[in-house]
């Protein structure tokens, strides 16, 4: 149901549909995937032109598609074809009022401006909807090729209105066709945004794991394709019921992988499972080479009677350096170091000479006789 990249439902892929908008022939630059994850829903950088070409048109429907697909696998239970249905409408009242953002009638289109329309600091390209601040620049571009496309093609759009003018019905039914269009280019995109802006925290949670693995190494996310297809495989070859076991009639749990029992005596979830570490065994020899599963459990164990007891078999009493030690041999080899090194402490602090000053007070002999030659006792 889901691809890898996707993980289970929780980001979006859409690296594919950031292909093929970068190879859009408006497409103003090419950004990155981390841009495009932040601005696929916006549509402020093409030309009303360029959006109405079959490629654009395509490339809205498949964006679409798929949101809408995405949003019917991770909320399977949601009447979701109403909300749609409130999209097209919403879209409808909309479009009634010329208030469709980018596509409104009355809107003064800058490809009509003067040649002056800008910031007022430059020189303004009306063919090519441009600025230019320096006067040089401006004069060579009017030679490029891109600029005489856009001019021609101004001039026709001219052309054809004025065509309109003289033609009457035929040129009026020419101008309702194309208005079709648009609205059929709007359409996509109103819903675009509209299920963008339903699935916000899926969207940020995308944009956090992109940042996250173009932190990693070669290595490191070799790694995590491994554990996620270890997983997979797992979940493959189990029950589609060991998730969510249910008792047989016989009132016996159903639980093929083995796994721990929650405080409903049913086993846990798989997820919380792989999330704990439960899968990983770790032995220790001190507890009769009891195994432990988890690094939770395994840290609790070394308060536990049962680590304690063996250590009093071993004649160990001072537990407390001894965390982290499973092994006999060298908790034995530890605890013989200690009384070692407790014995010469022992004998050093016998072997001191105390003496005692005229006013009672007791000290070494070696700081007696310094004092002493001092003249301060």
């Amino acid at each position: 149901m889901f691809t890898g990249e996707e993980a289970f439902g929780r980001y979006f892929d859409m690296n594919a549909l950031h292909e093929d908008y970068i190879n859009l022939p408006g497409s103003k630059r090419r950004i990155t995937y981390l841009q495009y994850l932040d601005t696929f829903d916006e549509f402020d950088g093409m030309s009303r032109p360029e959006k109405l070409k079959d490629q654009y048109f395509q490339y809205l429907g498949n964006l679409a598609t798929y949101l809408e697909s995405f949003m019917r696998r991770i909320k399977p239970l949601e009447d979701l074809d109403r909300l749609f249905l409130s999209f097209d409408e919403d879209f409808l009242k909309l479009w009634e009022k010329d208030e469709v953002p980018g596509w409104q009638l009355n809107t003064k289109s800058t490809s009509d401006a003067p040649a002056t329309e800008g910031t007022g600091e430059g020189m303004w390209c009306p063919d090519c909807e441009k600025e230019f601040k320096n006067d040089n620049v401006y004069k060579g571009h009017l030679t490029g090729k891109k600029h005489i496309k856009n001019a021609e093609a101004r001039k026709q759009r001219a052309a054809d209105g004025e065509a309109a003018s003289t033609n009457g019905s035929s040129n009026t039914a020419a101008a309702s066709m194309h208005r079709l269009k648009e609205k059929a280019v709007a359409e996509r995109e109103h819903r675009i945004r509209k299920l963008a802006a339903a699935m916000q925290t899926e969207r940020s949670d995308t944009r956090a794991n992109v940042e996250r693995k173009q932190g990693m190494t070669d290595k490191e996310r070799q790694q995590e394709l491994a554990a996620l297809y270890a997983e997979s495989m797992d979940l493959a070859s189990a029950d589609p019921q060991a998730d969510d076991p249910e008792q047989d009639e016989e009132g016996k749990v159903y639980n093929p992988l083995k796994l721990p029992l929650g405080w409903d005596d049913k086993p846990i979830p798989f997820w919380l499972y792989k999330l704990h570490g439960l899968g990983v065994e770790f032995p220790c020899e001190i507890c009769g080479n009891y195994v432990y599963m988890g690094r939770r459990a395994f840290d609790k164990h070394f308060g536990e009677a049962r680590h304690l007891y063996g250590l009093k078999r071993l004649g160990i009493t001072n537990s407390s350096m001894f965390r982290d030690v499973t092994g006999i041999e060298e908790a034995t080899e530890l605890w013989k170091k200690l009384q070692g090194d407790r014995k010469v402490e022992s004998t050093a602090s016998d072997q001191v000479v105390q003496m005692e000053d005229g006013e009672g007070n007791v000290m070494p002999e070696k700081v007696y006789y310094d004092l002493q030659k001092q003249g301060l006792l």
